[in-house]
């Protein structure tokens, strides 16, 4: 839902976009472990302060679009005033137990951080403590429910103008980053718009079955719905 709500803003063609600038810090250079379906660009930049450095550079030239997990980004943060009082944070938050069974299913070997939802709620809480913000909350399903209401009213929101053509997307102007994680990006790729939501009332169900062939699905919704329920409070 992260990459096609990335796939809106970038089909509104005002915007300088980047596609999760700064997993290659994180990956490449702090991660216990690789990635799997991630094919690291040559060309692109490697460290936080290089990431942070392109991304001010095409601020330069007009607004920039990232979408990025809070997980790359932590604790260097904390450390980063700069970087973080120029960002209007949209955090984007799904029931766990759908993102859980989603990634689970490309990824079997993910980890606690990957699955994010604390890492979110800790960014989230330094920006209001910290930063003195209001960072945007929003429910993945709403915007599935939604899409055109819900993006545009965001849009309204954060101060950008109206673009009704950016929720048909052509297939064939797939993004050129999205070819590092193209394995992870597929659905999306071949996609004209934003899916509606599969039936909630069964949701419980598929998980609890999920999770009794894989014990860890259960461990890694203990940890993370306590964070999802926290962000799901603020969410507007």
């Amino acid at each position: 839902m992260s990459t096609a709500v990335e796939r809106v803003m970038r089909e509104r063609g005002d915007l300088t976009c980047f596609h999760e600038p700064f997993m290659y810090d994180y990956y490449l250079n702090r991660s216990p472990r690789m990635m799997p379906k991630f094919e690291p660009s040559d060309d692109q930049r490697v460290s936080y302060q290089e990431t942070r450095e392109m991304i001010f550079a095409a601020a330069e030239a007009g607004p920039v679009f990232f979408k990025d997990m809070s997980y790359y980004h932590l604790p260097q943060i904390y450390d980063d005033e700069e970087m973080a009082g120029r960002l209007v944070n949209l955090f984007l938050i799904r029931d766990p137990r759908r993102s859980i069974m989603s990634y689970y299913k490309l990824d079997p070997e993910v980890s606690a951080v990957e699955i994010g939802l604390e890492a979110l709620w800790l960014h989230y809480s330094w920006l209001v403590r910290a930063m003195k913000q209001a960072p945007i909350v929003v429910e993945a399903e709403k915007i599935q429910a939604d899409p055109r209401g819900v993006i545009r009213a965001l849009w309204q929101r954060i101060g950008l103008a109206d673009r009704p053509e950016a929720f048909d997307w052509q297939v064939e102007t797939v993004p050129e980053d999205w070819k590092s994680v193209s394995g992870w990006h597929e659905d999306v790729s071949a996609a004209s718009g934003i899916r509606p939501p599969a039936a909630a009332e069964d949701l419980e169900a598929r998980f609890a079955e999920a999770a009794q062939q894989a014990p860890k699905l259960q461990r890694l919704l203990d940890q993370h719905l306590p964070f999802y329920e926290m962000l799901k409070v603020e969410a507007g």
